[in-house]
């Protein structure tokens, strides 16, 4: 299951999507928007994405996840504003074996985060910021200090 959607994210749905009688577990991802960032009061989040490539790269991660550990894999992902406690970005993999949904789960987030084209902008007290990933974080940083 890949759900790219602008409604609140239900995890369960996600764990209901890859749950089979085989599997003794599943490993869940959950994001949710925090209340800071960089040293900022962030009061909320934009996600902005490229709606029809960031749904095919979703689905390609699902797909690989199946292809290199032979296990289900759920992935959703909001976008448009979300307040300060609602999710973002749920990732779910089910396995008969922990070891396996850790590590498939951890590689589909942090592939997800590296390539598909979703984009967010943080609104702080002080403004709003675009956020390009941890490149953008490292810049900031060095202007900081």
């Amino acid at each position: 299951m890949v759900l790219l959607t602008d409604e609140p994210l239900d995890p369960q749905q996600a764990a209901r999507a890859v749950m089979s009688h085989a599997d003794g577990a599943y490993v869940q991802f959950v994001g949710v928007v925090r209340d800071h960032a960089r040293g900022r009061q962030v009061t909320g989040l934009e996600y902005e994405a490229y709606l029809p490539m960031a749904r095919r790269q979703m689905e390609r991660i699902a797909a690989q996840v199946r292809e290199r550990w032979g296990l289900s894999c759920s992935i959703l992902h909001r976008f448009g504003y979300l307040a300060v406690g609602e999710a973002s970005v749920v990732v779910c993999v089910s396995s008969a074996h922990r070891a396996e949904a850790f590590e498939a789960c951890r590689w589909a987030i942090d592939t997800l985060k590296n390539e598909v084209p979703i984009w967010k902008k943080e609104y702080a007290r002080d403004g709003t910021y675009w956020i390009e990933g941890d490149e953008a974080i490292s810049q900031e940083s060095d202007t900081t200090t």
